[in-house]
């Protein structure tokens, strides 16, 4: 049974390592709201063989099937519930997104400097290529998206979230029309029965966490020989700053 006629199904289209787990807790800590994270990895996965870590486990978590993954994303949901966070990857749309199932969520993009989300993909995975973060994809999708639906989407750089949380949560909540709450600033440790069986590879510093964390750099923390796909991506990362939603006080 729906606790809501017509819920508001909100996809947050981002790269990894680029706060958008602590984005999905922010989500998660209001009441009336569940998660979806990363519906599409397995079927990533499956359609190009890449090898991942927990690569098996993901795959038998979730299903490979790009329709069963809208079929679940569009299911009724809780009693009570009125709005659907879905955590979504650009990098696993390897096929272009349904433009049905596009036409009913409400879009926004969240991106971070390249050099911050290789310095942080490395640690985890040893080594990173443009496709792995995703951001010549996110422009893809992004126009995308636009072209589909009508919309154009909230664009949020995980700089600013950092530096100001409430304030462009309040901003972002208001361009997607729902009402904002201090819940989302928040949020208990460790992980959840929402997150994908990956967590406990990818999701380390967020299950420490009680909230944002504070803003810093790590371009002191690049190793040198990832400064070409830091190259690479910088264009792209540009294409969202000329976007970037600009929130006031």
């Amino acid at each position: 049974m729906s606790g809501h006629v017509n819920p508001l199904r909100i996809a947050m289209w981002s790269g990894p390592r680029n706060i958008s787990t602590a984005m999905m807790r922010a989500f998660e800590n209001r009441d009336d709201c569940v998660v979806r994270d990363e519906p599409y990895y397995a079927c990533y996965l499956a359609a190009t063989g890449i090898d991942h870590p927990m690569r098996d486990e993901i795959l038998r978590s979730q299903p490979t099937d790009w329709a069963a993954v809208i079929e679940a994303l569009t299911a009724p949901l809780p009693t009570g519930v009125s709005v659907e966070y879905q955590k979504q990857m650009t990098h696993h749309m390897v096929v272009d997104p349904d433009e049905t199932w596009l036409r009913g969520l409400r879009h926004a993009f969240l991106v971070r400097d390249p050099v911050d989300m290789v310095a942080s993909y490395v640690q985890k995975r040893g080594q990173v290529s443009v496709a792995d973060l995703g951001l010549r994809r996110q422009v893809e999708v992004y126009e995308f998206v636009c072209a589909a639906t009508g919309q154009t989407p909230p664009v949020l750089d995980a700089r600013d979230l950092l530096l100001a949380p409430e304030k462009t949560l309040r901003g972002l909540c208001g361009q997607l029309g729902i009402g904002f709450s201090k819940k989302m600033l928040a949020w208990p440790r460790g992980l959840r029965e929402s997150d994908g069986v990956w967590a406990s590879h990818w999701y380390n510093a967020v299950a420490r966490s009680t909230g944002f964390g504070v803003y810093t750099s790590h371009g002191d923390d690049l190793p040198r020989d990832c400064q070409t796909v830091v190259d690479s991506c910088r264009g792209y990362y540009e294409y969202f700053l000329e976007r970037k939603s600009v929130y006031q006080d």
